[in-house]
């Protein structure tokens, strides 16, 4: 089954989070993981699978990621699997208690992203997830490559 995981990455921890949720779905798949910058909906468009993932910014997924999902035609992803998931800051991390409270109401692009792709068409098998970062610009909290390896084998149960 043909499975694709894109990911948009500033600092490398959502692309490491995107090759280890590629990596867990080998058995029986054909998988590709790639960066959503390099990419066009007519090279993927045939997946049965498709997994976005971003980092955060500004509580929405970064800016190839929203124009990727824009340029999805309407129910593109009729009859494809999908699920999405993001890199976010540990509010532990956020020294500033108005900064925490402000990125706890603001949400994180990961339900922004799996939005975008059940109204394309996609179904939405699983809640959309984020994995933690230490700091802006990391490295992945402790447990979070191992973690994502647990969700993502969700996807072809």
């Amino acid at each position: 089954m043909k499975t694709v995981v894109l990911y948009e990455s500033y600092f490398g921890n959502t692309r490491q989070i995107a090759e280890a949720i590629g990596n867990s779905l080998t058995q029986n798949n054909e998988v590709r993981v790639l960066n959503v910058s390099e990419v066009s909906w007519n090279e993927i468009s045939d997946a049965k699978i498709l997994v976005v993932g971003s980092a955060t910014r500004a509580f929405r997924p970064c800016e190839a990621t929203k124009q990727f999902l824009k340029n999805i035609p309407d129910n593109g992803l009729k009859g494809i699997k999908v699920a999405a998931f993001d890199t976010r800051i540990l509010l532990s991390e956020i020294h500033s208690k108005v900064a925490r409270y402000l990125v706890d109401k603001g949400g994180y692009a990961a339900k922004h992203i799996a939005k975008k792709l059940e109204k394309k068409g996609g179904k939405l098998d699983l809640p959309p997830e984020g994995f933690f970062v230490k700091g802006e610009n990391g490295p992945l909290a402790e447990g979070e490559l191992e973690r994502a390896v647990k969700w993502a084998e969700q996807i072809v149960k």
